[in-house]
């Protein structure tokens, strides 16, 4: 597509959401999924073209969306709380939908922008971890009594940690890189935990996990904070709002935020898990949940830690396997590097497990 072609369907959107084309639209951010615009009116704006080919039914991404931010807003009235901050806004369209499919076929949505606040990439202190995690626990509280079932999967399978057992299996199986021989540790350090991925999908089964409403990429920079106060004001990139287990939400973050080295640290030794900061996100977490996780839930919080770090282990050394064509890398052995340094915490986590629940059932 040409820049002259681009901009006539930015200026379509423009046109199906404010009925003229503002002088002010510009490229904002540096999200790599979506294509983003700051469009400047009397208001400020986010225009965004989604990703089809990661999200391929935007209809429906768009449809959990509105759900789950209009179930937020009408519980912020009750609380009193300024609803122009507290989640997200769906701009409709001029004819009233929650997104606009444009004349080639891509699709586009508008939220209102979100005033005073800022986005943070690095936690920089146990604070910072605990803010972080209250905005993640406080948006499973306001999600507890929306009915799960009811949301379309955005990405089908996307935590199913059985599932990706059974991809890693077949990339063994087939080998078309022939890389198998060099990681047969890893492929052994998956295989005998092969129990381990059906137990949170067996604890659903027997009716003691229950289904929530999750967010499923709990990262800092997913949280708008205030620019003055450093307060969280609203969790945001809800693309990936389904049906989930809220200790796969509160797993991935100490995932990412309580491991004690960079996700794709080569140095082994300097991988380990925080117990401070396990400690801290959990603090913030369970405060924010304000007690609507079950016993089963609590017990299963240090599981879920293990589940989403054995999981994305388990997907960089399944794409290794596989050549390299869905994690982006920078270097040779990149996915290998990645799947060693999660699986390495991993066991650090088992070590670190009766320390793990002492400390949820100090907390809870």
């Amino acid at each position: 597509m040409t820049r002259e072609q681009a901009c006539a369907k930015i200026n379509e959107a423009l046109q199906a959401y404010f009925g003229y084309i503002p002088e002010q639209c510009a490229p904002y951010g540096s999200g790599h999924i979506n294509d983003t615009f700051l469009v400047v009116t009397d208001k400020r704006y986010i225009l965004q073209r989604m990703n089809t080919t990661v999200f391929p039914h935007p209809e429906e991404m768009m449809e959990n969306i509105h759900g789950v931010t209009g179930h937020i807003r009408q519980k912020a009235v009750k609380r009193g709380e300024d609803t122009s901050r507290v989640t997200l806004t769906v701009v409709p369209t001029k004819d009233g939908a929650c997104c606009f499919e444009d004349s080639i076929g891509s699709w586009w949505r508008v939220y209102e922008f979100v005033e005073g606040t800022v986005a943070r990439d690095v936690v920089e202190s146990a604070e910072d971890f605990t803010i972080c995690a209250e905005a993640f626990g406080k948006f499973q509280q306001d999600l507890a009594d929306y009915p799960a079932e009811k949301l379309h999967e955005t990405i089908v399978n996307f935590h199913n940690t059985p599932w990706r057992f059974e991809n890693l299996k077949k990339a063994v199986e087939k080998d078309v890189c022939g890389r198998r021989a060099e990681v047969e540790q890893e492929i052994s350090f998956a295989m005998e935990r092969e129990g381990f991925a059906r137990m949170l999908e067996e604890a659903h089964a027997a009716g003691s996990l229950p289904l929530r409403v999750t967010h499923n990429d709990t990262k800092l920079n997913n949280i708008l904070f205030d620019a003055t106060t450093g307060a969280a004001v609203c969790v945001i990139d809800l693309d990936t709002v389904m049906p989930g287990y809220s200790v796969n939400d509160f797993g991935d973050s100490i995932r990412f935020g309580a491991n004690t080295a960079v996700e794709d640290e080569t140095d082994l030794s300097k991988v380990s898990l925080d117990l401070a900061l396990f400690e801290a996100y959990a603090k913030g977490f369970l405060k924010g949940c304000g007690g609507r996780l079950t016993d089963t839930e609590l017990e299963l919080l240090p599981v879920g830690a293990m589940m989403m770090t054995f999981e994305c282990g388990m997907r960089f050394l399944t794409d290794y396997l596989e050549g390299d064509t869905y994690f982006k890398i920078h270097r040779p052995k990149h996915n290998l590097d990645r799947c060693r340094n999660q699986f390495a915490l991993v066991a650090d986590m088992e070590r670190k497990l009766p320390e793990m629940q002492a400390i949820i059932q100090k907390l809870k």
